[in-house]
């Protein structure tokens, strides 16, 4: 999935830290094409992840997420890059989440990573473990985080994060977390090869094979040759690494949201289990995490005391979030920026039609109910609105995807909306990866400007 994309604009002085030999051949073709989106990724990567073909659906939104990740992860930064990959493996361990953990293990490793490191957080420098508690609040309770957090990672000690270094860090840690919910939410989790199996299905490509489709953009025989050996020496590493792993709080004012949330629970709006209650094999990724009991919670509960509800209006992305993550770390603002607006201005016409409303009507109310499910507050939006436009069984499976990633399984992605098109579905988990990713940033960049105001 890490490519460097034809419409990235490389800052003055950076450079693109690649694998010796893997230099991306441009073409004039259309880089909205997915055909030609994914001879990029099968030329730098050596083989074309679930994720990618997921997306592919959407290929306006994939470019825009090629982009961002590609500067995310190797593009001149404040961290490290084998840095970088390890805290993409913390965060995707918090939801057992084995195809990320795998597949950034192995960026890890390329990246001169020390092997080590992936015996478990006791083997990695104290820096890096300190990062433990806001991986855990981020993934599951994001309005627990407060300056108090920043500032013991901030504070002057030999192991002291910078602003900058902790900004890459967070927008990371959100960034995977988010990524973890699709790739369950869309089957990728169960893919075991370039094509997967379960719930996953493959983009077509028409009538042409993969093959075809990339010799019509000029690339030659030969490229594809080099490239089919590249995924399976690829897929070999892989295979060798899995085998050494084996080891609303709501104000009186928010009573619409707290209806929203009682009613959730009242209709057992909960994920499906395993018949184990627990999620297979999640035992092998326990030494990337500490507390693994620490889950997600209702935010609003009738039996707890009131939480400060977050109101979008005191502190928005735009208006806030955005400035201050782009001041810490260049361009990534901008580039997480298009990502948002690309995916809400995906075309939902057909899933729109069918609940009989307007397309920015149903994406509002999705993405309101994936706030409101982190306490998150529109002041200006009718909560009453979300039981109107979503079906019961969409609910779940949106709370299920968000909150518990790992307990998803394929029956939930057949079961809801089985009237809708496979790309449908997807841009359903767009809006939750995208709608999850924010609401995690606003959290953690209140309590960072909390924290230097202070």
């Amino acid at each position: 999935m890490i490519v460097c994309p034809q419409s990235v604009e490389h800052p003055r002085g950076s450079r693109c830290q690649r694998l010796p030999g893997q230099v991306v051949k441009m073409s004039n073709s259309d880089p909205e094409c997915p055909q030609f989106l994914f001879v990029k990724v099968l030329t730098s990567r050596g083989r074309l992840e679930a994720v990618t073909q997921q997306m592919g659906y959407h290929p306006q939104y994939l470019d825009s997420f090629l982009k961002m990740q590609h500067h995310l992860m190797h593009m001149d930064g404040p961290l490290p890059f084998d840095c970088r990959h390890y805290i993409a493996i913390m965060a995707a361990a918090r939801h057992q989440c084995r195809y990320l953990v795998n597949l950034h293990v192995l960026q890890f490793l390329r990246a001169g990573g020390d092997p080590q490191w992936l015996r478990g957080l006791e083997f990695i420098p104290p820096k890096l473990r300190n990062l433990n508690e806001i991986n855990k609040i981020l993934a599951h309770r994001p309005w627990l985080i407060t300056k108090e957090h920043i500032e013991k990672l901030l504070k002057i000690s030999e192991w002291s994060w910078s602003l900058a270094e902790l900004v890459h860090a967070v927008v990371l840690l959100a960034h995977c977390h988010a990524l973890a919910s699709f790739v369950f939410g869309c089957g990728c989790e169960q893919d075991e090869g370039l094509m997967g199996r379960g719930s996953l299905k493959p983009l077509s490509l028409g009538n042409q094979c993969f093959c075809e489709a990339t010799a019509s953009n000029s690339y030659s025989q030969e490229l594809l040759r080099i490239n089919r050996k590249r995924s399976l020496d690829s897929c070999m590493e892989l295979d060798s690494l899995r085998e050494r792993m084996q080891q609303i709080h709501v104000e009186t004012e928010g009573r619409d949201e707290m209806r929203l949330l009682q009613q959730d629970r009242e209709e057992g709006l909960s994920p499906v289990a395993d018949t184990d209650g627990e999620v297979t094999g999640a035992t092998n990724l326990a030494c990337y995490m500490q507390d693994p009991d620490f889950g997600y919670q209702d935010f609003a509960r009738r039996d707890e005391d009131q939480t400060q509800v977050f109101r979008v209006q005191d502190y928005s992305w735009e208006d806030h979030g955005f400035s201050l993550v782009n001041r810490l770390y260049s361009d990534i603002g901008h580039l997480l920026d298009e990502k948002f607006r690309m995916v809400d201005g995906l075309q939902s016409s057909a899933m729109a039609k069918r609940q009989g409303c307007e397309p920015s009507v149903f994406k509002r109310g999705i993405w309101n109910y994936i706030h409101c499910m982190f306490g998150i507050r529109y002041d200006d939006y009718d909560y009453a609105e979300v039981n109107q436009l979503l079906e019961r069984m969409l609910k779940v499976y949106i709370k299920t995807v968000t909150c518990y990633p790992e307990k998803t399984n394929s029956e939930m992605f057949d079961r809801f909306w089985k009237q809708f098109k496979h790309s449908e579905k997807v841009h359903v988990n767009l809006l939750i990866l995208e709608a999850r990713m924010q609401a995690e940033l606003l959290y953690a960049l209140q309590a960072i400007t909390q924290y230097m105001i202070s």
